[in-house]
């Protein structure tokens, strides 16, 4: 038996040595494709339940790894952008809930000096480019009148932070300005006025550019994408695109050729279209021949933001509070759901689950919150139609990708940030990395490690009922190995778990995380 154990170590160190020489002389090309709002359950692959048709997704799934307990670090979208592009939790920024919006849009998240994905990878003589959403603040001209003025460049950006082409809309699709802006200058002149709309078709009213048309904007994306793609595949130096979709988050205005194409409503028309848009990018990879040295990453910023309609909850509605008037607040009275009535914000657990079998939806600090859909395709290198039960953040893809460069992150770099490179090239022993945090739309705090998952608040801390206060009893302690859905708190059953997971919080929230 030791003989066995020996020769098996000896050869998975071989194999990863090799691996790693064969990365070294042919650094891949990287994609990071980041949908907004979508669930876990939005994937067939992740939800065979699913009647949405996610064939793209499926195949990336069947080709790559799929990791099923992977979070975003927060349940809204600002801060996990940061996470994902700095590998640190945005709670240790300015931004300590919610997501950035006037004035804030003003003030960039993340520091010049602070260490990006984009910014590593140039040390590696890659080109780096933002597509799509941005939402990280920017710092905007000011007008006669002392406001922000949006048809003028912008002083600061993408391509402050290590990213050497940008082509973007500045924060989500439904928020001002309407426009696009390549490498900070806008592309027309934002003179026009959107008016407000109302969901699924949600729009703040506010200044838009001459020809912005709101279901035009994830296919104008793809089409840079795809274009960037070509581009690069014809000279030497890897690529790294950071492809930040805008879809499903709302306006959920799928484009016109995708609206009916199912029988779930919009929000499902969007999923399809999402699913196309993936299966454009990993065709345009075959086609330019780079497929076989392109490392693919899929992803979510947080969950969706879909509710369950159900006359039967999955878990009990508080006193305070009838079903009625839930409804009334969340989906309307009438509990017809998305599929029957557009205008409703949710879904009868029969017809599609977005967020799977996890409690809440985004904004949350439940499972339906953070937990995402995670694949990772690199032909070669992973072996295809694997899957990871292992905890991870998607702040874990800077060491993951400093791993891959053979580049040591210094203390203050990627600091929630721990390499799941091992998982990838087949060692399916765990990862060594502290708890992962979790945080909410109203700031409230959970700590995740192993099968427990403690809550540092009385509710949601977003948008369910009771949505509760960050810091105020009761805490919430759950068993997620028997209890998933996170229905029975046992915090009083185990105190020294809660102590344990109390204290551990404590050092990462005021230290380092424990590298």
């Amino acid at each position: 038996m030791y003989f066995c154990a020996l020769s098996y170590a000896l050869l998975y160190i071989f194999n990863r040595e090799k691996e790693k020489e064969i990365i070294s002389n042919s650094p891949p090309n990287i994609i990071l494709i980041f949908a907004d709002d979508m669930g876990y359950g939005d994937i067939q692959s992740y939800n065979s339940a699913s009647q949405i048709p996610t064939p793209n997704l499926n195949n990336l799934a069947k080709d790559g790894m799929r990791f099923d307990d992977a979070h975003s670090n927060s349940s809204v979208c600002s801060p996990s952008r940061y996470g994902i592009l700095t590998g640190r939790y945005a709670w240790r920024t300015h931004l300590k809930s919610s997501v950035l919006s006037e004035p804030d849009n003003n003030k960039p998240l993340i520091r010049p000096d602070r260490l990006t994905l984009a910014d590593m990878l140039k040390n590696f003589n890659y080109q780096t480019a933002a597509i799509g959403k941005w939402h990280l603040g920017i710092e905007w001209k000011n007008n006669e009148e002392g406001m922000a003025d949006y048809s003028q460049p912008f002083l600061t950006g993408p391509n402050d932070v290590g990213f050497d082409y940008s082509f973007i809309i500045p924060v989500s699709l439904d928020m001002i300005p309407y426009a696009y802006y390549k490498n900070h200058k806008p592309i027309k002149e934002v003179t026009d006025k959107h008016p407000f709309r109302k969901f699924p078709r949600y729009i703040r009213e506010g200044p838009m550019a001459k020809d912005f048309y709101h279901e035009k904007v994830l296919d104008n994306f793809t089409e840079k994408a795809l274009d960037y793609i070509q581009e690069q595949s014809k000279y030497p130096p890897p690529f790294f695109l950071y492809f930040a979709l805008t879809a499903p988050h709302k306006p959920v205005w799928p484009a016109e050729r995708f609206q009916g194409s199912t029988t779930k409503g919009p929000y499902a028309d969007f999923i399809v279209q999402i699913d196309w848009t993936v299966g454009q990018i990993l065709q345009a990879l075959e086609r330019n021949q780079i497929d076989k040295n392109t490392l693919v990453i899929f992803t979510s910023d947080n969950g969706s933001f879909m509710l369950r309609v159900s006359a039967d909850q999955e878990y009990p509605f508080e006193k305070a509070e009838s079903r009625e008037s839930f409804y009334s607040r969340h989906v309307g009275k009438s509990q017809k759901d998305h599929a029957a009535d557009s205008e409703v914000h949710g879904y009868h657990q029969h017809i599609h689950d977005a967020n799977y079998i996890w409690r809440g939806t985004k904004g949350d600090i439940w499972e339906g919150g953070h937990r995402v859909p995670f694949i990772v395709r690199w032909p070669g290198i992973i072996e295809g139609g694997t899957m990871s039960k292992q905890t991870i953040s998607i702040t874990d893809i800077m060491a993951t990708l400093a791993d891959i460069m053979g580049y040591s992150l210094n203390e203050d770099e990627g600091k929630d940030s721990f390499s799941f490179l091992p998982l990838l090239l087949g060692d399916v022993s765990k990862i060594t990395r502290a708890p992962v945090i979790h945080h909410s739309s109203r700031g409230m705090f959970a700590i995740r490690e192993g099968k427990w998952k403690m809550i540092f608040g009385n509710g949601s801390g977003g948008r369910q009922i009771p949505e509760g206060q960050p810091w105020e009893k009761p805490y919430h302690l759950f068993n997620l190995e028997i209890d998933p859905s996170e229905t029975t708190n046992v915090i009083d059953q185990y105190p020294e778990v809660a102590k344990y997971l109390s204290e551990r919080l404590d050092k990462i929230r005021m230290g380092k995380s424990s590298k």
